[in-house]
């Protein structure tokens, strides 16, 4: 959304064809909602073939009423598929927006051949890392049209929060000495969160654990969490208050998935200024780099993470150097002129 909303502030006319309206709102992005029935999966697979013509037919007509069309923007595997069965004269140029890695069921036999056949129809493909643009190729996309660009950050909008910081650490119980550890996640199985709670058991002193999030898991984590009391705090989702949550932290958390991509959380994290520590290279390689934060090794290891931790508690001049660090890295990173450069490009549009 805030790539879209940067595009129309520069003059392009950009509309978002969605199933979740509610994604548009404070941006000035004009929405068509459009029932996209469910993601392609194993589990939905037989669900999603059934759908596919009702789906097409769909897209078909939502593309007719808003042409002419100079470029469409398509980023769930179902939908890329999809659309290359149409034509041009409605699609315009295609461009695939891959946000992680493509998914292992699609790097091999008849779906990898399907997904690179519609590859064929799509003139560019913007990979959020490049990890993710390494299996894109792998998959079958010609390496030219493949290009890196990171997730859209407005920079200038995103800064430490002191009243933010005062305000959430005081609900958390947390004085000035209190060691601050936050963690931002989706609550589900393939996010390691179970990690960040266990490295607790080797954390000794003033230390807490935040966890931010929702999902199926929460439940399973909250008994995981049961042996350290209130040295960890649940505290739900915190969209439109990232900024506040992180500048209350002294340090963020990111355990990711085996399919990662860019996690948009440890680059506001860097920008606000709290050191990242990651669980696993994957999606976090691109992102923190020697000297602006530290990737936990071995992978997902509670006791790796905890000697992480301790380090980062007892080092607050280490803290400070790879802040500044970071965030010197994460301002080139994301200028938005050079991100919205690569991406006009790929759309085949010039700047309105």
């Amino acid at each position: 959304m805030d790539l879209l909303e940067a595009l129309r502030q520069r003059g392009h006319d950009v509309t978002l064809a969605t199933n979740l309206p509610d994604l548009a709102d404070g941006t000035g992005v004009p929405v068509q909602d459009i029932d996209l029935g469910p993601k392609l999966s194993s589990r939905t697979r037989r669900a999603v073939l059934r759908g596919a013509p009702r789906l097409l037919w769909r897209m078909a007509q939502l593309l007719w009423r808003d042409r002419p069309v100079a470029a469409t923007l398509v980023h769930f595997k179902k939908e890329q598929l999809l659309i290359a069965l149409l034509p041009a004269r409605l699609t315009g140029r295609i461009v695939w927006a891959e946000w992680g890695p493509v998914p292992p069921a699609l790097r091999r036999g008849l779906p990898r051949r399907l997904y690179a056949l519609a590859g064929r129809r799509a003139s560019a493909v913007l990979a959020v890392s490049e990890g993710t643009r390494r299996t894109v190729v792998a998959a079958g996309l010609e390496p030219g049209k493949v290009a890196v660009v990171p997730n859209f950050i407005d920079i200038d909008t995103v800064s430490y929060d002191s009243r933010g910081r005062e305000d959430l650490r005081s609900q958390w119980g947390a004085d000035r000495s209190t060691f601050v550890i936050g963690c931002i996640s989706r609550f589900q199985r393939r996010k390691r969160n179970d990690v960040v709670i266990d490295s607790l058991a080797a954390l000794d002193g003033d230390v807490i654990l935040v966890l931010a999030g929702e999902g199926d898991e929460e439940p399973a984590l909250r008994r995981r969490a049961e042996p350290y009391g209130d040295r960890v705090r649940f505290v739900g989702g915190v969209r439109g208050n990232v900024e506040a949550f992180l500048s209350a932290c002294d340090v963020l958390v990111f355990a990711p998935s085996a399919t990662e991509g860019a996690p948009r959380v440890i680059a506001m994290a860097q920008l606000v200024g709290v050191p990242v520590i990651a669980t696993d290279p994957e999606g976090a390689a691109d992102m923190i780099r020697p000297g602006g934060g530290t990737i936990v090794s071995p992978p997902h290891d509670p006791r790796a993470l905890a000697e992480a931790l301790i380090a980062y508690r007892d080092d607050p001049a280490r803290r400070r150097r790879e802040v500044e660090c970071a965030r010197e890295a994460a301002l080139r990173q994301y200028d938005p002129a050079r991100i919205l450069g690569i991406v006009e490009r790929s759309l085949g549009v010039t700047n309105g």
